[in-house]
């Protein structure tokens, strides 16, 4: 995807609860793709140029991970206010 489709779906994903803008995701895909994390390529549509971004191995892995984490620590919060 490109940085303002990334945006939309966010938002659409959410039902408007998470509202990124451009200035806050720009300089994150910039330092992902220092880190190796996503690679990007330019397409030509309709005769502007496109910046989309695609993860990388090391990209998938790290999501993974980072999910994993994520549902446990969702888990642990359950168990603390469900006691």
């Amino acid at each position: 995807m490109y940085g303002y489709q990334i945006t939309q779906r966010a938002k659409e994903l959410t039902q408007g609860e998470l509202e990124m803008t451009e200035g806050a995701l720009y300089p994150l895909l910039h330092k992902l793709e220092a880190e190796g994390m996503i690679t990007s390529e330019i397409q030509k549509i309709n005769g502007r140029d496109r910046k989309y971004y695609l993860l990388t191995e090391k990209g998938k892995k790290q999501q993974v991970t980072q999910e994993e984490e994520m549902k446990n620590y969702l888990f642990n919060l359950n168990t603390i206010f469900n006691i």
